[in-house]
C-alpha cells in the first residue's frame, strides 16, 4: 500500500517534470524570456503548462503603476527650457512631520546674499532602511513633489553609506515620474491645469495676465 502511493507520487512528479520541458520546447528560437512569451507563462488566463517559477533576475514580474517604494524628489527635466533641474520641493517639511518613522530630513535653503530662507530645500536626506513606504509623505506633499519609486532592487554591503540617500540620489526627472505613472501624472496634471510645477504656472498665468494688460510682465518662478 505504502509503495504504491510513492509510486503515484513520483508519478506526478515526473509527469510534471516532462512537462515543463516540452513546455519549453514550444519557445526555442521564439526566446523564453521574450514579452509575449511572458505574458502567456505568467498571465492569469494562460493555459502554459511549464515552468510557472519567475527565475529571478533574468525574468521580473511587472509592478503595477500603483506600487510604491522609496520615494523621490521631482525635478523639472534638465532641457526644461525655462528652469532646467529646478526643485518642485519648497522645503515646507510636511512631508517630514506626516512621516510616521520619522526618516526624512530637510535642510532649508538660503538666499546668499540677503540670507532669507528660500523654497528650496538645501539638503534633503532619507534613510531607505528605516522608510516603510507608507506614501504618506507623497500624499500630503501640496506640490507634488516626493513621489513613489517602483525600484525596489536596492540592496548593497554598505548600509550607512548607500541607504541614505541625499538630495543628490533622490532627484529624478519629471519625465521619469511621468514613465512610472502615466495615468495619475495625467490626472494630477489636469487638476493643476498643466504638467509644469505650480510655482511656474501660476508665474505663466501672471506673466499672461500682465501681457494683455499691456504691462511689462514680472520675472518669477
Amino acid at each position: 500500500m505504502y509503495g504504491l502511493g510513492v509510486l503515484k507520487g513520483m508519478g506526478v512528479t515526473l509527469k510534471h517534470f516532462v512537462e515543463t520541458y516540452i513546455e519549453d520546447l514550444k519557445y526555442l528560437g521564439k526566446g523564453k524570456r521574450s514579452v509575449e512569451a511572458f505574458t502567456v507563462r505568467q498571465g492569469l488566463r494562460g493555459k502554459s503548462l511549464g515552468l510557472f517559477t519567475v527565475e529571478y533576475p533574468e525574468e521580473k514580474i511587472a509592478v503595477p503603476e500603483r506600487f510604491r517604494f522609496v520615494p523621490f524628489l521631482v525635478i523639472n527635466n534638465l532641457d526644461d527650457p525655462d528652469l532646467p533641474g529646478a526643485d518642485w520641493c519648497t522645503s515646507c517639511g510636511i512631508c517630514a512631520k506626516v512621516c510616521p518613522p520619522q526618516c526624512i530630513w530637510i535642510v532649508r535653503g538660503t538666499d546668499p546674499e540677503t540670507g532669507r530662507p528660500k523654497p528650496a530645500p538645501e539638503a534633503f536626506y532619507i534613510d531607505i532602511d528605516i522608510c516603510m513606504n507608507c506614501g504618506y509623505c507623497a500624499e500630503f506633499c501640496p506640490f507634488d513633489a516626493i513621489k513613489m519609486d517602483h525600484d525596489y532592487e536596492l540592496a548593497s554591503y554598505d548600509r550607512i553609506g548607500e541607504h541614505i540617500f541625499d538630495k543628490k540620489k533622490l532627484s529624478k526627472e519629471f519625465r521619469y515620474y511621468r514613465s512610472l505613472y502615466p495615468t495619475l501624472s495625467a490626472e494630477e496634471a489636469e487638476a493643476r491645469g498643466g504638467w509644469e510645477h505650480k510655482d511656474v504656472l501660476k508665474a505663466k498665468a501672471k506673466a499672461e495676465k500682465a501681457q494683455s494688460a499691456g504691462a511689462p510682465a514680472q520675472p518669477g518662478r
